[in-house]
């Protein structure tokens, strides 16, 4: 005698997908789920603000926009801001370089004779 075929497994399904978050950590404050997006898709603007700290973005965006599209439009702003503040204060690169690698002689006003 012989075993007994298994039957296959059913195909599963697809998974179930997340969705997105609407809340997510300010970028000033440090505190989490304190920034909200709002979407008005008939005016195409996505508005952003915290809770806590009171900072707020705007930015325009089209029908297929997500709130973590506005979060992310917010992130690469203020990078953008603080690479402009650093090169500003920040002298460059090859300038740095010319300044600071020859060191001064030594003053004449040194003897040899005591």
């Amino acid at each position: 005698m012989g075993k007994r075929k298994k039957s296959s497994s059913k195909p599963q399904g697809p998974k179930k997908r997340e969705p997105l978050p609407t809340t997510f950590s300010c970028l000033f404050c440090n505190h989490e789920n304190s920034v909200v997006v709002k979407l008005d898709k008939k005016l195409g603007l996505g508005d952003l603000s915290c809770k806590v700290c009171g900072q707020k973005f705007q930015t325009g965006i089209n029908y297929l926009s997500a709130p973590v599209d506005v979060y992310s439009d917010w992130v690469d702003a203020c990078d953008a801001v603080a690479k402009d503040t650093a090169n500003q204060y920040d002298p460059a690169p090859s300038q740095a370089g010319l300044r600071g690698s020859s060191k001064p002689d030594a003053p004449d006003d040194y003897d040899d004779e005591y």
